[in-house]
């Protein structure tokens, strides 16, 4: 995934000065023949949709963006946020101790300087969450190395962009993804999953074990190809999961020709990438058009949708008020908030911090009973 990008600088339009002077016209021009000549305008941004009347006019989903929901983890055996502060974070993944720039760990640290000293591995480089950087090693490490989400096994390495290949805070999803599957599953049905950026593929083996027919969709020929590997580890080969190499917004555009329809959709877009074929991907340019388009995926009978963004210097409520506005005719309830992960124990004081990590809107065919 290449780094966004900034626009080019351009210069600001000159105002006239409160001495009210002006230029003088170009010789042989008179003032009146200047103002008499039209200007052409130039498109300062790309041709929107029509707006659909059901937008303002239809039925709504139910649900209060203000009526936030914080969801938390608190790890599990093979993961455990140890310690967090001065823009830092420490984190054991299985037995590996490894430090990241955080820059929502605002406060001090609970444990000593020796403590993180004492750690596997540290990542220097560019604070932005895709930022590449390098790792520093205080030992000889393996490339890869094991931990599991019960029933799926996965394989964790080090990146140039400081991830691991697993996000602990999406535990709070999977376990409601598998929840809600396994209901669907006793009801007789075997509901349709589509995980649009699914990356090293841990939800999607989390859902087909949970018993879904899934469709794995990521650009990058390396984290499908991880993926895989993840679901031998596993030892569920056998579970239907279609792993795709494709740009997510082509794939969509391309099933809605074939009026393909899913009973759940995960959506984990990443604020800037790059789909198979070069495709640009900014997430507040294109998500508006991405939810509008799986919306018209959702089957009949749907189990849900799922959005996570990791744009923390966004608010919940923005991507709440825009998955309400497509899904506007459709009903159902919407939910959002926050994820967190829960500082684990620590010896010698009480105090636990919740660490903030990314921002989430789930949609529900259910309306509350009032």
């Amino acid at each position: 995934m290449d780094r966004p990008r900034k626009p080019p600088k351009t210069s600001a339009p000159q105002r006239p000065s409160d001495r009210r002077e002006r230029s003088a016209p170009p010789r042989g021009e008179r003032p009146r023949d200047r103002a008499e000549k039209p200007v052409a305008a130039e498109p300062i941004e790309p041709p929107r949709p029509p707006i659909d009347p059901a937008v303002f006019s239809g039925r709504r989903p139910l649900g209060d963006a203000l009526a936030c929901e914080m969801l938390q983890t608190d790890g599990w055996s093979d993961y455990a946020l140890l310690d967090s502060g001065f823009g830092r974070k420490l984190e054991r993944y299985g037995h590996i101790r490894i430090v990241r720039p955080e820059e929502q760990a605002l406060w001090a640290p609970r444990l000593s300087e020796a403590d993180w000293a004492a750690a596997d591995a540290a990542f220097t480089g560019d604070v932005e969450e895709e930022g590449p950087g390098r790792w520093r090693f205080a030992r000889k490490l393996p490339e890869t190395w094991p931990m599991s989400f019960d029933p799926v096994k996965f394989s964790c390495r080090f990146t140039s962009f400081r991830h691991t290949g697993v996000f602990p805070e999406q535990v709070a999803h999977w376990l409601w993804m598998r929840a809600a599957i396994e209901r669907a599953v006793a009801a007789g049905r075997r509901p349709k999953l589509l995980n649009l950026f699914g990356y090293t593929g841990l939800a999607s083996l989390v859902a087909a074990a949970a018993g879904a027919e899934v469709t794995h969709v990521d650009a990058s020929k390396k984290s499908i190809a991880w993926a895989r590997e993840n679901q031998a580890e596993s030892g569920l080969d056998h579970l239907p999961i279609r792993w795709i190499c494709d740009d997510a917004m082509k794939f969509v555009q391309r099933d809605l020709r074939r009026g393909a329809r899913y009973d759940a959709i995960l959506l984990d877009p990443p604020k800037y990438g790059r789909g198979t074929n070069g495709e640009v991907w900014q997430l507040f340019e294109h998500l508006p058009e991405m939810l509008r388009a799986v919306r018209a995926l959702l089957s009949d009978g749907p189990i849900g949708l799922m959005l996570t963004v990791y744009a923390m210097r966004s608010s919940y409520a923005s991507f709440h008020e825009l998955t309400e506005e497509a899904f506007a005719g459709r009903g159902g309830r919407l939910a959002s908030g926050e994820l967190f992960i829960r500082e684990a124990e620590a010896p010698g004081t009480v105090v636990r911090r919740r660490l903030a990590t990314s921002l989430w809107v789930r949609w529900t065919p259910e309306e509350p009973t009032r």
